[in-house]
């Protein structure tokens, strides 16, 4: 019979605290607290609660990670603002000004190396081309879209984005892919497969990922891979949505919340993982059906997150943050 000590080659440690870097599988006795203790991985995803933004938003640009996070651009509350908001992994703070009003908005980068384009202002729906950098504090004007789009997907940074899709005012959906290189636009000759705008995004520049959205007649499910110069189609998601979040690489990705066909008045709670060759149900969905805050890649599989939005009674300011599969932890040994 296979034992601890022969396993790992040492006894089970009497310890007056945690070790600092515990292995998976690690076993020790902390005798300050009087509790046996072993590191393990979680099985499935989890969603917690995070801090509330200080303002909900919907359709609102966003970027960065579970514990550093950036949305800007307003998106509407009926109206669209201009606060960005920060998040340390606890708490939102008003961090700048976006210089135009509007929403439908995508991001690229991180808290403070960030890139906004595409989006909406209100009265008449004009489609502005200008882009704003960000740079934790102050938003610049940096470069001009060849044409403006209203919901697209983006993924990557600063310096080597990707505007995709999205539609146009007035028009039709769009499915054009569009790099930026920090200084200029340039428009690609790799177009979506299904035209398309309220994608979800994962992914860099060169290896990008998008995922269910609006398209004519309705909504859709469809997935596809970009690899730096076209995009192939890939396995659909489980669940059709317009406006999930997006979090993750093109093949370790995260979906969560959107709106459900007919017309996106039910809320989304289902996550849904994906590795690269298909999408799988994670058993544990959002705690609060969550939907249209999208914007770009936030957060990973692993370490996902969703802000904002629109929620069962309205615009939201809930944050939830979720913790997937694989991840270390360390567990209490007790008997039942």
């Amino acid at each position: 019979m296979a034992t601890y000590y022969g396993t790992y080659g040492q006894k089970v440690q009497y310890l007056a605290s945690d070790p600092s870097d515990p292995q998976i599988g690690q076993v020790w006795y902390n005798y300050t607290s009087a509790t046996l203790k072993v590191r393990s991985a979680t099985t499935t995803g989890t969603w917690a609660s995070g801090g509330n933004m200080n303002q909900g938003v919907a359709r609102a640009g966003q970027c960065g990670t579970q514990t550093a996070g950036l949305i800007a651009f307003g998106g509407n509350n009926p109206t669209p603002g201009t606060t960005a908001e920060k998040y340390d992994g606890t708490t939102w703070t008003n961090s700048g000004t976006a210089p135009t009003n509007k929403y439908g908005v995508a991001g690229a980068g991180t808290q403070t190396v960030a890139l906004f384009f595409g989006g909406q202002i209100p009265p008449g729906g004009e489609s502005p081309t200008q882009t704003n950098s960000f740079d934790g504090s102050t938003f610049s004007n940096l470069g001009t879209l060849p044409a403006g789009a209203i919901d697209p997907a983006g993924v990557g940074t600063q310096t080597a984005a990707l505007m995709i899709g999205g539609n146009s005012q007035p028009g039709p959906f769009l499915n054009t892919t569009i790099s930026f290189d920090g200084t200029s636009w340039t428009s690609l000759g790799g177009t979506l497969n299904t035209t398309r705008s309220f994608m979800g995004s994962a992914g860099i520049q060169t290896s990008a990922l998008v995922f269910g959205g609006n398209t004519a007649p309705g909504y859709v499910a469809s997935s596809e891979s970009w690899n730096g110069t076209s995009w192939t189609n890939t396995p659909s998601l489980n669940t059709i949505r317009v406006a999930p979040t997006g979090g993750g690489t093109s093949t370790a990705a995260l979906s969560s919340g959107g709106g459900l066909p007919p017309d996106s008045s039910s809320l989304a709670s289902a996550t849904e993982l994906y590795n690269g060759t298909s999408w799988s149900n994670n058993p544990n969905g959002l705690s609060t059906p969550q939907g249209f805050a999208f914007g770009g890649v936030f957060g990973t599989q692993t370490a996902g997150i969703i802000a904002g939005g629109n929620g069962p009674g309205g615009f939201t300011a809930t944050t939830q943050e979720f913790t997937g599969p694989g991840v270390a932890q360390t567990k209490t040994v007790t008997v039942s």
